[in-house]
């Protein structure tokens, strides 16, 4: 079966590849596994080697009735669509080869959830990037903050085009996200108002950016230099922001 541009398929065939996938993961018996979009079945049969219980969630009508052929345990339909929290009701680790158009809002509707171990994905190597960065780096930005207060993310190593059938146009890169035990004392929509507030205006001034919820010299009483760019203001520092506000 070719890939389907409608679904974003793009099927991981180099095992060498593979292998350090199954590496990294390091599955072992009576853990729940999901795997999101296991397409042909790449890892899918390293993964169920390890006697794991290993669910997978495919969108592909004709994929997944070729998995449930060899005793798969397939939910079939859209990722996006599904109520992952009755999916994850224990202790559960999530892994997936994800199509690239849907790989952000699939990512915070997991941040969500109570019961996630760990995820492990193949992403376009920019999500990664910006997944990952530091404050002052290039690619720092809203999706960095709100990530890495929902969790801690390993970028592992990239991945060529060649890697897949069909070849991607872009570079992809694996990834370890770890959920947060301390996760900062913040209310979430404070914390996403801010940020999106601040990096709406990146290459303002953070006095600009932010003029319209916090005035110059509660940033000074904050520890915040006013003159100071979106980019460069640390996940704690936008806590802080966001915890003022919410007081006033």
């Amino acid at each position: 079966m070719g890939a389907r541009k409608r679904f974003g398929q793009n099927f991981l065939t180099d095992q060498r590849v593979v292998q350090r996938i199954i590496t990294a993961v390091s599955p072992s018996t009576d853990q729940h596994i999901l795997e999101i979009g296991p397409g042909h079945g790449a890892l899918t049969s390293h993964l169920t080697s390890f006697g794991c219980h290993l669910q997978v969630i495919e969108i592909d009508r004709d994929l997944a009735q070729a998995l449930q052929a060899k005793n798969i345990d397939v939910i079939v339909g859209d990722v996006l669509k599904q109520d992952l929290a009755v999916i994850t009701t224990g202790p559960t680790r999530v892994v997936g080869n994800l199509p690239y158009n849907i790989s952000t809002p699939l990512l915070f509707r997991l941040f969500a959830l109570d019961n996630i171990v760990d995820m492990h994905f193949m992403l376009q190597k920019e999500v990664v990037d910006r997944l990952t960065a530091s404050p002052g780096n290039r690619d720092y930005g809203r999706l960095s903050v709100m990530a890495q207060y929902q969790c801690r993310p390993e970028k592992l190593f990239e991945v060529s085009p060649s890697a897949f059938t069909p070849s991607p146009k872009v570079i992809s890169a694996f990834i370890r996200m770890i959920p947060r035990s301390d996760k900062p004392d913040v209310a979430l929509p404070d914390l996403e108002k801010v940020v999106t507030t601040a990096f709406t205006q990146r290459r303002k001034t953070i006095r600009n950016a932010l003029s319209s919820l916090l005035d110059e010299n509660t940033l000074v009483s904050l520890n915040i230099d006013p003159g100071r760019r979106p980019d460069t203001l640390s996940l704690d520092e936008y806590v802080r922001c966001a915890k003022t506000i919410a007081e006033h």
